[in-house]
């Protein structure tokens, strides 16, 4: 019994020597990536309680306090649900603490990039504490967190927007016949893949027999827009490009078709409802590995100015400096601007917490009186056509605000 004893005091030990080991290793420049592990690793742990935690749930009486227990999916996605909140309070309360940092003088900058045993502490307490708080608040929060996914959404949108506008510049600053003719290979291939998912999307969610009017609208609501997106981009009044046009056409097609994959299982327009469990599965990890990317790129782009984090060349370089000397660049160091808003950073994590939870729970998380699932499908349909129909306004506002407004720059 000594020697057990004294086994597993060593072992937690070596758990807290390695703990400290990887925190003290987290440095300025590597603390956008530490959150995003962080972020990522909230999401295994809400998968895996997803699995797990149901039996135990059940036993407890804060939770299944209804006069019917509720079905084992409900405290699957209440388990994801919690999880979700916790990660929430976490990156929102950083993000609060957070507003108004402009300089590195400033003693927050510090709570920012340090501190990271103390913040692994906070962020277990709170997703622990959140399996202690009444259902009536869980509620509220997966009410809330359909209105934070629709806006991590449009996030991901500019993030797109971004992206394929860097890109298309990127090639064409080379200059070189082989990038216009990869240009036009990959526009040709995203437009061809446009115009074939929209021929599936066709096929599964406008059967023959049945009255699909609104599929239909949607469908053909999103091959118009790829056809403007063309007409406007190739304009010569606009300095547009066929790529971007190619990439957003086909990433509203994902969106109109990620709309329709959601609608509710019993409705006779959507074909897939035979094979609902493998699509489920298949948008959930196309969708969790979408939201990591974002989050990921998110952080590296926030941060895509860090040379100024370098220390300036200076005419004394080569030159030992004089304690004084180093007193004075030290100081020149921390009256630096910071490179990019803590307080938006973090609020992008505390919006793709709630889009997480939403789609580990399958957007269908209320409860009524017997304890049964609220069907909520329309909801998840209707936020992902409108996350399509905003991508198209925000790219087409993208390619005329420069023409409106020339003075400014976009």
């Amino acid at each position: 019994m000594w020697a057990a004893s004294c086994l597993a005091s060593c072992c937690a030990a070596c758990a807290c020597d390695a703990c400290r080991t990887v925190v003290s290793g987290i440095s300025r420049r590597s603390a956008r990536i530490a959150y995003c592990g962080l972020f990522a690793f909230s999401l295994v742990v809400a998968w895996i309680l997803r699995e797990v935690a149901a039996p135990l749930m059940e036993s407890l009486p804060w939770i299944n306090h209804f006069k019917h227990t509720p079905s084992r999916e409900w405290f699957e996605t209440d388990a994801v649900l919690r999880v979700s909140l916790g990660n929430f309070l976490f990156f929102t309360i950083l993000a609060i603490l957070m507003v108004g940092v402009k300089t590195q003088r400033d003693p927050r900058d510090s709570m920012h990039h340090g501190g990271w045993m103390m913040k692994i502490i906070c962020w277990c307490l709170l997703v622990i504490s959140m399996f202690f708080i009444p259902n009536e608040i869980i509620s509220f929060y997966e009410t809330i967190s359909k209105f934070g996914s629709g806006m991590f959404l449009l996030v991901q949108v500019m993030l797109l927007l971004d992206f394929v506008h860097g890109w298309n510049d990127k090639w064409v600053g080379f200059d070189e016949q082989f990038w216009y003719i990869a240009l036009f290979v990959v526009s040709l291939v995203c437009y061809v893949a446009t115009f074939a998912f929209s021929g599936v999307l066709f096929h599964f969610f406008t059967p023959s027999g049945h009255d699909c009017g609104l599929n239909v609208f949607f469908i053909t609501m999103t091959l118009i827009l790829a056809f403007i997106f063309a007409i406007v981009a190739l304009h010569p009044a606009v300095n547009g490009s066929v790529l971007p046009a190619s990439v957003i056409s086909l990433y509203c097609t994902y969106l109109c078709y990620s709309a329709l994959a959601s609608e509710p299982r019993d409705y006779e327009c959507n074909g897939l409802h035979k094979h609902s469990k493998a699509v489920s599965t298949g948008t959930i990890t196309l969708g969790l590995a979408t939201t990591v990317l974002s989050v990921v790129y998110s952080a590296v782009r926030a941060g895509s100015s860090a040379a100024v984090l370098s220390p300036p060349s200076s005419p004394r370089a080569g030159k030992p400096l004089l304690p004084l000397d180093a007193k004075e660049d030290e100081e020149k160091e921390k009256a630096k601007p910071v490179t990019y808003s803590y307080a938006f950073f973090h609020l992008i994590f505390s919006l793709a917490s709630m889009y997480s939870a939403m789609l580990l729970t399958g957007w269908s998380t209320s409860v009524g009186e017997s304890g049964k699932l609220v069907d909520v499908g329309w909801p998840s349909v209707w936020v992902r056509i409108i996350t399509s129909w905003a991508t198209a306004l925000l790219y087409l506002w993208s390619l005329i605000a420069p023409i409106m407004f020339p003075e400014r720059e976009f």
